[in-house]
């Protein structure tokens, strides 16, 4: 009864124990919502379970895998060295500018430019690289700014004292002493190229790919595949994410520390 009250109280704080059950509890309630909700055009789960055991063992699901997962990663690398660059020499009154207008970049509509990057680009490959990069950079410049605009102003006085010129405090404070940030601004950013990624490889289908495998079914009205391949995307977006996340904790030890309740 004391935990059932715990629920429903804000600012509540419950053990890690009775949080993943009650996760558990909402998800099967989700789940049995679904069962007796659907029928007709919406597939139930256990449809979309045949579904999911049918697409995982087809013989294109590895390589589609593959090309979406290598198309992510390599557009993630990229996008990261830009929007390193640009914010960090955004500490430079004289490329602070340029950095704005990157940050507004981001009310900018990929469907409008499709068109002015494929005179650009040479190929296919190149012009799904492109739109990826387009659509994540400024969203990662954001939060970049976000974190290095909040630095306490104590922080700089004190490398002042310590009788440090600008660019070693720039040095010291911005890029060393928020590298944990950065890291997990590149993790919350990688949800967004994840998104990104079945809109941008419909574009060309010569190279395969979840989004390849999902218009398909879509253009064949193929629901149980479209949710079967939705599920996969999910799971491996969340997979993901957990091993960034770890992997900010292994690299950054003093996270954990911050985190812990």
């Amino acid at each position: 009864m004391k935990f059932i009250k715990s629920i429903f109280e804000p600012l509540r704080i419950i053990s890690k124990r009775n949080m993943v059950l009650l996760m558990a509890v909402e998800m099967v309630l989700a789940l049995i919502a679904w069962q007796l909700s659907g029928g007709g055009l919406i597939p139930t789960p256990t449809k979309v379970l045949q579904a999911l055991g049918t697409i995982v063992s087809s013989r294109d699901f590895v390589d589609n895998l593959f090309a979406s997962l290598s198309l992510t990663i390599k557009g993630m690398v990229i996008s990261i060295v830009i929007a390193l660059l640009i914010s960090y020499l955004a500490m430079i009154p004289v490329f602070y500018p340029v950095a704005r207008f990157v940050v507004k970049c981001r009310y900018l509509t990929l469907t409008g430019l499709i068109f002015l990057f494929t005179l650009w680009t040479q190929n296919g490959h190149q012009l799904k690289i492109s739109l990826l990069i387009f659509g994540i950079v400024p969203f990662f410049v954001t939060s970049l700014l976000s974190v290095f605009e909040g630095i306490n102003v104590q922080e700089f006085e004190l490398c002042t004292t310590l009788r440090m010129n600008s660019w070693k405090t720039w040095l010291e404070v911005v890029v060393r002493g928020r590298l944990d940030q950065v890291f997990e601004v590149m993790r919350q950013n990688f949800a967004i190229a994840w998104l990104m990624i079945t809109s941008v490889e419909g574009l060309s289908m010569s190279e395969g790919g979840l989004g390849v495998m999902l218009i398909k079914a879509n253009k064949y009205v193929q629901l149980e595949t479209v949710f079967g391949t939705l599920v996969i995307i999910f799971i491996l977006g969340v997979l993901f994410d957990y091993v960034l996340g770890q992997m900010r904790h292994w690299l950054f030890p003093y996270t954990q520390l911050q985190t812990r309740r």
